[in-house]
């Protein structure tokens, strides 16, 4: 039987030269390790969008699954990242410690260059346990198919994952009057991009039908920020406080 040290084997070194840390990602993507890098860098990307960051201190994770994340001390959200299923390669260049993750499909590429590297450490482990939620947007989106007045007096669904050029629609349906109703749906307390993304689709929507049709859209979350209620009033669009479920 293997010893489960041994499975959650741990390798981390402080202040690394590049060369060094650059085995040290190696061997833990060769591994199928958690693999995270901390200190001065640089990040570029190519792909569907190019964007750049000058130096800053940095926070790299590198994921068995293939996802790559750049954090830096501010938010919860990376500001730059790829998704699972790219390949992960660390080399040496100029003296300097360089990551890059590469997507195939779509063709983009994440490029981190660190001059100076405090930590680099490589975890081994697994976690086979799926997570459980409760109160999910399906379970949302259920409530309200059951019962459309909860969103509205008069409101009737048509219509789940409704296509649009901007992305699929989580509830499509009419109100009372027989105006088409775009519904957004989010489980947590939600700020502009909501509303941005919800403003997307309603464009979508107008153009896809025809030019004068009126096309409400809803956004249905717990709560919104002042921001995103300033946003919503801009634009015409609205709000609903409604949580899913709790069981």
């Amino acid at each position: 039987m293997s010893d489960p040290a041994d499975e959650r084997r741990t390798e981390t070194l402080q202040h690394p030269t590049a060369a060094a840390a650059r085995d040290t990602v190696a061997r833990g993507i060769d591994r199928d390790a958690i693999v995270t890098v901390y200190g001065r860098c640089t990040v570029d990307y190519d792909g569907r969008a190019t964007s750049y960051l000058e130096a800053g201190d940095r926070h790299v994770m590198l994921k068995p699954d293939g996802a790559a994340l750049v954090h830096t001390d501010e938010g919860q959200q990376p500001v730059n990242w790829q998704p699972p299923g790219c390949d992960h390669e660390a080399v040496c260049d100029d003296g300097a410690l360089v990551i890059e993750s590469l997507r195939s499909t779509p063709d983009e590429r994440l490029r981190v260059r660190f001059r100076e590297v405090v930590q680099v450490s490589a975890f081994s482990g697994s976690d086979e346990t799926e997570l459980a939620l409760v109160g999910t947007e399906e379970d949302l989106r259920q409530r309200i198919l059951e019962e459309p007045d909860l969103l509205e007096a008069g409101f009737t669904p048509l219509a789940t994952e409704r296509d649009t050029p901007a992305g699929a629609v989580d509830i499509y349906g009419e109100d009372d009057a027989g105006r088409a109703v775009v519904v957004e749906l989010k489980r947590r307390r939600v700020g502009p991009d909501a509303v941005s993304q919800l403003r997307r689709y309603v464009d979508a929507l107008e153009r896809d039908l025809h030019a004068d049709a009126a096309v409400r859209g809803i956004l249905v979350a717990p709560s919104v920020t002042g921001r995103a209620e300033r946003l919503l009033a801009e634009h015409d669009l609205e709000f609903v406080a409604l949580e899913p479920p709790a069981e």
